[in-house]
């Protein structure tokens, strides 16, 4: 008798094991099954009607807590002001993807500059900060340019400092960072003079020490744009597994890579050609992709093509174009984007529309 209760015992205990199973697989498949992606859309002009949004960044994780933003956030940088004058526009908007939309006009502002022109030049450091370039104009035209500037921001949107230099900060359009936490390397594309710069800052709960500027890349192609108002080095991408940073020279209509880029002393010129692809119509923002693929946003100012406006390119580390797709039927509307490369299956891919002044944040799978 038992014998017969023991069984029975571990048969009831097995069938609430398997049970158990069966619900956790069915969860975790009903989780694989939607078809609609996870995306979200929401507006980047803020109350003071900035447009013309540039830089797109995620803030990371290990964010400190406490502050205005936290780890998993979008902050945006307007380029333009209410009337549309480019180089003219101070805002930085923020957006919580599992949070409320904004539409028009009801974007959050983080951080309102008193530098104009906030560029793509837009990164977060996990110790708590915010860095932000602009290159700005007085009347939306490269006779009116200015040299720019980089701001340390904390992250409750207060302005710590302003860093500045003729030479390794001119005209900074761009920026990428290799992070590791007490220690910085901040990487900035000059679009004035057609280098590329390398920050090494020292990071703490108090703020951010500049503690070395090294010109690393020199040559890229860098000449005024009517309709961009400048075009020159770009985008930034910098690949932790193999210490490379990969350069978008938008006039180029070009991407390159510079070696050792977190520890090199001397300068090459532009580095070793990747890709001069024909889909490539003057790539801007450049960023890894989960799946370790590069992604490049073509601003359409260089080899233009009314059939393939504002594409989004995805291309292999070596430069083998892989696949594209289009923010927007008009051309110029790619602009900026940023991804996430661990992002344990959160929002980790966003990308602007310079048209529809909109961002979208994406959960994409990693291959």
């Amino acid at each position: 008798m038992q014998s017969r209760q023991l069984v029975a015992g571990v048969l009831r205990r097995s069938a609430i094991v398997v049970g158990l199973l069966a619900v956790a697989v069915a969860s975790a498949s009903a989780e694989e099954r939607p078809f609609i992606p996870r995306l979200v859309n929401s507006s980047t002009i803020p109350a003071n009607g900035d447009v013309n949004p540039y830089g797109v960044a995620f803030v990371p994780k290990g964010f400190p807590t406490g502050g205005a933003i936290a780890a998993g956030d979008v902050l945006v940088s307007n380029f333009n002001n209410s009337a549309g004058t480019q180089g003219t526009g101070t805002t930085i908007i923020q957006l919580t993807p599992t949070g409320t939309l904004a539409p028009p006009g009801s974007a959050i502002t983080f951080f309102t500059s008193s530098l104009p022109g906030l560029s793509t030049a837009l990164g977060v450091l996990r110790g708590g900060f915010v860095i932000v370039g602009n290159v700005p104009t007085t009347d939306g035209t490269f006779a009116t340019i200015g040299q720019g500037a980089l701001q340390v921001i904390d992250r409750n949107g207060k302005w710590l400092q302003t860093w500045t230099d003729p030479v390794f900060l001119d005209g900074p359009w761009d920026l990428a960072i290799d992070d590791d936490g007490a220690l910085a390397h901040i990487f900035v594309s000059n679009v004035l003079n057609g280098t590329v710069s390398r920050l090494d800052v020292a990071v703490n709960y108090k703020g951010v020490t500049l503690l070395k500027k090294t010109t690393i890349a020199t040559g890229y192609t860098h000449v005024p744009n009517a309709a961009a108002v400048v075009l020159g080095p770009t985008g930034l991408a910098f690949d932790e597994e193999t210490g490379s940073l990969y350069v978008a020279s938008t006039a180029d209509n070009a991407i390159y890579k510079i070696a050792q880029a977190s520890f090199s002393t001397q300068s090459v010129n532009r580095g070793t050609l990747v890709s001069s692809d024909p889909h490539l119509r003057g790539p801007l923002a450049l960023r890894f992709a989960p799946n370790g693929d590069l992604l490049t946003a073509n601003g359409d100012a260089v080899n233009p093509d009314p059939e393939h406006p504002s594409e989004i390119v995805e291309l292999t580390k070596s430069g083998e174009f892989v696949r594209e797709y289009d923010v927007d039927a008009s051309q110029g509307g790619a602009f900026g984007l940023d991804t996430v490369r661990d992002s344990d299956r959160q929002f980790n891919y966003a990308a602007i529309d310079d048209v529809t002044n909109n961002l979208s944040v994406y959960r994409l799978r990693g291959n």
